[in-house]
């Protein structure tokens, strides 16, 4: 099976290397990854698990350019994960 992920931000990429192994571990083919924005950290960090990988593919809207001392993307999107789960109330 091909497999989409949809990640709103790539930062470490500690989370989505975990989450293609999971795929993986279920049976998936190839998965491909689509990110609004990532940091170039979290890209290496995904090359370094699964670069020789040709069955990941990763889709990105936009390169940013770096981690903050939080792992934060800089300049990124705010706490988009958490506006879009409910954990951080919407600016008003």
């Amino acid at each position: 099976r091909q497999v989409f992920v949809l990640d709103p931000m790539l930062a470490t990429g500690g989370t989505l290397a975990e989450a293609i192994k999971f795929i993986f571990e279920r049976g998936a083919e190839s998965v491909t990854c689509i990110c609004l924005i990532a940091a170039p950290e979290g890209i290496e960090r995904l090359k370094e698990i699964h670069g020789a990988d040709n069955r990941v593919h990763i889709v990105l809207a936009a390169m940013d350019e770096k981690l903050d001392e939080k792992s934060y993307i800089i300049p990124g999107l705010g706490d988009a994960g958490d506006r879009l789960y409910g954990v951080t109330p919407p600016i008003a």
